[in-house]
């Protein structure tokens, strides 16, 4: 994915710079305007700059205020092309005092298409269900939105879309035989994808030897993203950002028990968890991310225990499961999910940035606490990555 720097970022990375109230965050976001008049080009981007950006986050969130960590959030998504320029100019804004007038006429246009779109599926609807109630109306509405993500431009009527009913069901059956039948983490995509192309489905239908080669992909596809971790995590520079951001693309990594993450990071005013897991049952998981070169275990008299830093963790995830407690009927009536028998598992720490202590005496230490700590479980990068090596290792004979 190539990363953009262009003007519009430059400017809102001053803003972030003018606002900041302490000297640290304001140098960690003068280091991000460095790299970006630094090139022999106008604005130099890179993989460089975005780690800068998401350094100067890190380093923001605790000492500075919302204006300006806000700022650097949607300066790491509009480098990576998640958010649009017109979007930035106009929420801070950039160039101007006044909100563009052609902006809002655009916004109009387009709830004017829009609306007459959806009067024209529900006129038709009722020209041949006369006898339909509100609700069901409603109902028929509200399918389209589950088609969306099938929407295709065909090759033929360029300059048109096409949204077509009954992909949505369609790639539910598929997503529903590939995770009983083939081993497959990224479900929703391959459905999608499958959907979408009739000669895929076809040969999914009719071919057994076809999911024999989907096992071999998803195995190879697993391989090399437990390399990449591994890389990131056993590098000493890494940061939890760059560990959250490689982990997210192989939650496999964490066994079966998970049907895979929930939709949103936030369920409590002012609590963002860092990857939220659901079981099958429904309930919640919260991974909690922290840097794998920390100290992890210390001396205190004749034995081993854990650190500050990985007792201060465990609070932390303590935390957030008090907060998801005392909410859980109100999150389990929003968002369907159960925080009633939710759990945590910290991350944190690598034996190999430990060289005086041994894996087992880590381990160990790891285990004594995490009894004391009945909902939350604490692992060292090292020891997630080994065990799923092993998951990998019986399906390779």
């Amino acid at each position: 994915m190539s990363v953009r720097s262009d003007w519009t970022l430059e400017i809102m990375v001053e803003q972030a710079r003018d606002l900041c109230a302490t000297e640290t965050g304001r140098e960690a976001v003068i280091d991000v305007l460095r790299h970006i008049n630094s090139g022999k080009s106008p604005f130099r981007g890179g993989r460089q700059l975005v780690k800068l950006l998401q350094v100067a986050l890190t380093t923001a969130e605790p000492v500075e205020g919302d204006e300006v960590t806000q700022r650097l959030r949607d300066g790491i998504d509009y480098a990576e092309g998640r958010a649009f320029k017109q979007d930035m100019e106009d929420r801070y804004p950039l160039f101007r005092k006044k909100r563009s007038d052609i902006d809002l006429e655009f916004v109009v246009r387009s709830l004017e298409a829009s609306i007459e779109y959806w009067i024209g599926v529900g006129g038709k609807f009722l020209a041949e269900t006369p006898s339909a109630t509100g609700a069901e109306l409603l109902a028929h509405v509200q399918g389209f939105r589950q088609e969306l993500p099938f929407m295709d431009a065909p090759e033929d009527r360029p300059g048109r879309y096409r949204l077509v009913r009954g992909r949505a069901e369609t790639a539910e059956w598929i997503k529903a035989v590939l995770a009983d039948r083939v081993d497959i983490e990224d479900v929703d995509a391959a459905g999608r994808r499958i959907a979408m192309s009739p000669d895929a489905l076809a040969v999914l239908a009719s071919d057994e030897t076809g999911k024999v080669l989907l096992q071999a992909a998803e195995l190879k596809r697993r391989q090399e993203g437990l390399a990449e971790l591994r890389a990131v995590v056993e590098d000493p520079r890494s940061s939890e950002p760059e560990i959250h951001k490689v982990l997210e693309g192989q939650l496999w990594i964490f066994g079966g028990r998970y049907v895979g993450k929930a939709r949103r990071r936030r369920f409590v005013e002012g609590d963002e968890v860092d990857i939220p897991l659901v079981r099958p049952d429904g309930s919640l998981c919260v991974i909690e991310l922290k840097k794998a070169k920390v100290p992890v275990v210390t001396r205190y008299r004749n034995s081993w225990v854990v650190s500050a830093e990985v007792d201060k963790a465990i609070s932390q995830a303590s935390n957030y499961l008090v907060g998801l407690d005392e909410n859980r009927q109100q999150i389990l009536a929003d968002h369907t999910v159960d925080t009633r028998r939710a759990n945590a598992i910290v991350l944190i720490g690598h034996p190999e940035f430990e060289p005086k202590v041994t894996e087992t005496t880590i381990n160990e230490v790891f285990r004594i606490r995490t009894a004391e700590s009945s909902r939350v479980e604490v692992l060292t990068y090292k020891e997630l990555l080994d065990a799923a090596e092993r998951s990998l290792e019986p399906v390779t004979r």
